[in-house]
């Protein structure tokens, strides 16, 4: 059995009493007040049975507005059950009727000590309402406990004089019953599903608002196996006693109130937090055409109550959606639309944030108002600046739906398209976008839609139609040489993720660059200095000295996002890789999210290849798991690998089908990585047949040099392993003749480490020397001194040079430690101990620390930020943050507060 709450056990210890008094004579009017199903009823029953348990006869009444049209209705239903009274008349003179009752009632307490209990009795008719008033008066001297509960909410209509109004206050006894606390409502939930859990109570107790009307009814609807969770509609109970039970509590509290629990619960549907930050009592009474007074009492009586409570934002807010969809039932969704409507004017009118405006306008469908288009605009600008990319989307769906001219139509689908490109398996991106490039338009947003679904085609494995549709718009750009260098560039850079079209793209380039320069610009000119350094035809200088010719010409802002994002590839093949840091920084800020454009991604995988060129393991070990492979995923097997996780390695590729990849250079990249792991798991061969088809991969794209994919000295490694050293010999001597002509230490270093590995003799030791020379004070070059070292260290102690191979293999660890390289410190190790030496004590602390990295902590242990460090040092952000980044991992600290203790104890 549910036992009373402690507010309505307060209640009947009171009844009792005055039951108890009224045995000896005296009579009393006990009042007991409360708001809409706080349990008045329940009150007056439980007294009723106390009092007959006394042997107090009982006259009762339940007062209904359907009564109020007949005169003493009330007063019939207290009388009219006992037999001698049933031929009262009651009618004509009011008073001289109401004096009759009168003396009815006091010849029926004379008989025996009564109890009269009229329940609602705001709801009675005016000549019984006056009549229980004018009895109460004199029931003093009576043994009459006269009992009347009456409703007490504040509604938004002012409420009439209360029942007590014209009474002294010593012949009443008042109670006010106060909502269920928390833990009241907590245990009835208990009671009715002992095996609930915590949240699953809290959500119902959040549902009931505190009302044991709704309390009771959420119980009987819901079934703790059907509701593993308390909904958050009302449909889910249909056709539930709690939605019932709200509509009454609606209902009790008159149209005026009811106007504003909706227009509150409107406002608060799909909002996600979009209220405006001002007060919303004024917009609540505009809604509801109501007093702001009243309002702003009925928000503070109702937060008291239980049925609102505080917001994060201050705000009252109802408890739980439940509630809320609860109040909103009923209510036809036209006028939910317009009702939203009139809170995006009303919010527009208060000059209210555009979102908060157009949150309300998600919910409305087309309004057909000027200002309605450029409002959801900003808000979804906002959102895409806060990094909520979802709303963004949702904002432009809406504004879509509104009158606009083509020319703006055109704009929006582009923008929308670029966003919804980004989501996982969109597939509507290319039909927005292709309705983009369709409709008319001036030529640059027509251009702008056209690099945008190219770019959205080539991600989708579909290059060639890309480069059709560019053509397509091109053939209609008579008279804009600029837009059409534009989408020729956008086309070449598309070529790039298909073989059989890019020898003819940058043919035609090639071409238009001897003949007409102009035509090509600047950005042309710079793919075809990329294309010359990929194809093995220039050196690190000359192309570099080129690019940075290009950048200090003037270009449109169309086609400076192609100049820099090539200039930045080439910078980091140069080794240049601040300089390409930079220029990946200043791309990037050029970018607009809601504008597709290639290169976006290009610079994306610029910052990857720069961390890769780095050694930066810690930036790459972190990419999520897919279906096809990506320049981000081949990095990610490589760190994996030389971080000691080659087992890790092999699973991510084991997740990755190579099937259904388009040919692009990403799945070379992602073969030679491939290449990598197996070669790391000890397969040479496996790992041989994956760097020959990189490498015939990339011939076939004309690209040879070392400088973008190192296959043939990977090749060479593994055929030295299968016991094949002449083959070995000739890759690595290839590779060699290419790095010579780019001419970068890393490539060179490189291609000389693998052939004196793969050279017999004295030969092969003056390589691996000439390897290390090269290599050891080479700027940004990588884990490649490490692997020259370690080369060296084996030649040496082929040689029988011990303590010269130690002093290498030494060096090599430490190294290796600094890059947090585990393959090539355990390589070097190993080394080491086949030579017969100890493995070299791990260096950390403040001495393992290089200049470089001393001075990037000093600055940083002075309260300096990184962008400030940079500026002074002359750096890359990002290299500041890669120095850092090592320095913690070797002071063993986590945080910048902690620079300066690690630096001070290791002086």
């Amino acid at each position: 059995m549910t036992h009373p709450s402690p507010e309505l056990a307060d209640a009947m210890h009171l009844l009792a009493a005055e039951a108890d008094r009224t045995r000896t004579g005296g009579g009393r009017l006990v009042l007991l007040r409360g708001a809409t199903g706080t349990g008045r009823t329940t009150v007056l029953e439980a007294a009723a049975a106390h009092a007959a348990a006394l042997g107090l006869r009982t006259l009762r009444a339940r007062c209904s507005p359907a009564d109020t049209a007949i005169s003493f209705a009330t007063v019939l239903q207290l009388l009219g059950p006992v037999p001698e009274f049933a031929d009262l008349a009651v009618d004509g003179d009011e008073r001289a009727t109401a004096a009759g009752l009168w003396r009815v009632l006091r010849s029926y307490a004379e008989d025996s000590p009564l109890l009269v209990a009229v329940d609602d009795v705001h709801l009675a008719d005016a000549p019984s309402h006056r009549w229980l008033v004018e009895s109460a008066r004199h029931i003093d001297r009576l043994p009459i406990l006269l009992l009347v509960s009456e409703r007490s909410q504040y509604d938004l209509a002012p409420p009439a004089p209360g029942f007590a109004h014209s009474l002294p206050p010593a012949l009443v006894r008042t109670h006010t019953l106060a909502p269920l606390t928390p833990e009241a409502a907590a245990g009835r939930v208990r009671e009715a599903f002992p095996g609930a859990d915590r949240a699953w109570v809290d959500a119902c107790v959040s549902a009931a608002a505190g009302s044991p009307l709704l309390l009771r009814a959420l119980l009987d609807d819901l079934d703790d196996t059907r509701h593993p969770q308390v909904p958050t509609a009302t449909a889910a109970l249909y056709p539930g006693a709690y939605p019932a039970a709200v509509q009454w509590w609606l209902d009790s509290a008159g149209p005026a109130t009811t106007e504003v629990a909706r227009a509150l619960a409107v406002l608060e549907e799909d909002t996600a937090g979009g209220l405006p930050e001002q007060d919303i009592t004024p917009l609540l009474a505009e809604l509801a055409d109501a007093d702001p007074t009243r309002v702003a009492g009925w928000l503070t009586a109702m937060t008291n109550l239980g049925l609102l409570t505080p917001g994060p934002d201050g705000r009252p807010h109802y408890p739980h959606p439940l509630l809320r969809d609860a109040i909103l039932s009923g209510v036809p969704g036209a006028d939910r639309r317009a009702a939203h409507r009139a809170i995006a004017e009303a919010l527009l009118h208060q000059d209210a944030p555009a979102e908060a405006v157009a949150r309300q306008l998600l919910s409305t469908g087309p309004v057909e108002a000027p200002w309605a288009p450029p409002l959801l605009q900003d808000a979804a600008t906002l959102a895409l600046y806060e990094g909520r990319q979802e709303d963004a989307v949702a904002y432009l769906r809406r504004a879509l739906e509104e009158p606009l001219p083509d020319e703006r139509r055109q704009r929006l689908l582009t923008e929308l398209g670029s966003l919804e490109y980004a989501a996982p398996r969109s597939t509507a991106a290319i039909p927005r976008l292709a309705e983009a490039v369709r409709l008319p338009a001036a030529p640059q947003d027509r251009v702008r839609a056209a690099v945008a679904l190219g770019t959205a085609l080539t991600g989708r494995g579909r290059t060639r139609k890309a480069v059709e549709v560019l053509r397509w718009v091109d053939g209609e750009l008579d008279g804009h040489p600029d837009l059409v260098r534009t989408l020729h560039t956008a086309s070449v850079l598309f070529s790039d993720q298909d073989q059989e079209i890019r020898q003819e793209l940058y043919q035609r380039l090639s071409e238009n660059a001897d003949r007409s320069p102009e035509l090509v610009g600047t950005a042309g000119q710079a793919l075809l200095v990329r294309h010359a350094a990929g194809a093995g035809l220039t050196s690190a200088r000359d192309a570099m000295r080129q690019l940075r010719t290009l950048l200090a010409e003037p270009s449109d802002p169309l086609t400076e996002p192609f100049l820099v994002g090539t200039a930045a590839t080439v910078a980091q093949w140069a080794d240049e890789l601040d300089e390409a840091d930079r220029l990946v920084d200043r791309g990037l800020a050029g970018q607009r999210p809601d504008l597709l454009h290639p290169m976006h991604q290009a610079l994306i995988n610029n910052r990857t290849d720069i961390a890769a060129a780095r050694a930066d393991y810690a930036h790459l070990a972190d990419a999520s798991e897919a279906v096809a492979p990506t320049n981000v995923h081949a990095h990610t097997l490589i760190a994996l690998v030389e971080t000691g996780r080659t087992a890790q390695a092999e699973r991510l590729v084991a997740g990755i089908d190579l099937g259904e990849a388009p040919d692009s250079w990403e799945l070379n990249r992602f073969l030679y990585a491939r290449g990598v792991v197996r070669a790391a798991a000890g397969d040479p061969a496996a790992a041989l047949h994956d760097f020959l088809e990189c490498g015939r991969r990339q011939s076939a794209r004309e690209v040879v040099s070392p400088v973008v994919t190192p296959w043939r000295t990977a090749a060479a490694e593994c055929r030295l392993a299968l016991g094949r050293p002449l083959e070995a010999i000739a890759l690595a001597e290839e590779e060699l003749r290419l790095a010579r002509v780019w001419g970068t230490p890393r490539t060179v270093g490189r291609a000389l480490r693998v052939l004196g590995a793969a050279t017999v003799g004295r030969r092969g030791l003056e390589l691996a020397e000439q390897a290390v020379a090269l290599l050891r004070d080479a700027p940004d070059a990588g884990a490649e001194p490490t692997e020259a070292l370690i080369a060296l260290g084996r030649r040496l102690t082929a040689a029988g040079e011990a303590a010269r191979a130690r002093d290498c293999l030494r060096e090599a660890a430490g190294h290796a430690e600094r890059l947090g390289a585990v393959r090539l410190v355990e390589l070097a190790e190993r080394t080491l101990r086949k030579g017969g030496a100890r493995s070299p004590r791990r260096r950390t602390g403040a001495a393992s620390l290089t200049g470089s990295e001393r001075r990037i902590a000093e600055l940083a242990a002075e309260g300096r930020t990184n962008g400030e460090i940079a500026a002074l040092l002359h750096l890359a952000r990002r290299t500041v943050e890669t120095h850092l980044t090592h320095t913690y991992k070797k002071l063993g600290i986590r945080r910048r507060t902690d620079l300066r203790p690690a630096l001070e104890q290791g002086a």
